[in-house]
């Protein structure tokens, strides 16, 4: 698992893995990311459903309880095909983008 940290913000990918694995690998290594903003690239899984995106689902919803973003990345599933509590954009740029705005609200109290 790599982790790439810029500012307040991990991005965290994985390389040549089960889907399983990884978010085996996420879990364990949560709690030395959880005070981040975390990304999570998924552009290393060739074939990704909108069912393996909900995995990511208990770990998003306790991550954004915690008053911090959550943003998966891939371009193999829509946002549409997802629940509103999940982040997916198809771009590491828009993940920034969104962190930023969400930062933004956190601060104005909205």
């Amino acid at each position: 698992m790599i982790f790439n940290k810029e500012g307040t913000t991990t991005i965290v990918f994985q390389e040549k893995t089960s889907l399983a694995t990884f978010l085996e690998n996420l879990n364990k290594a949560y709690p030395k990311i959880k005070h981040d903003n975390i990304i999570v690239n998924l552009f290393s899984f060739q074939k990704l459903t909108s069912g393996d995106v909900l995995e990511f689902l208990n770990i998003s919803n306790t991550h954004r309880g915690s008053n911090k973003s959550f943003v998966l990345v891939t371009s193999k599933v829509s946002y549409d095909e997802v629940p509103d509590e999940i982040t997916v954009v198809p771009s590491i740029q828009e993940a920034k983008d969104i962190i930023e705005m969400e930062e933004i609200e956190r601060d104005l109290g909205i």
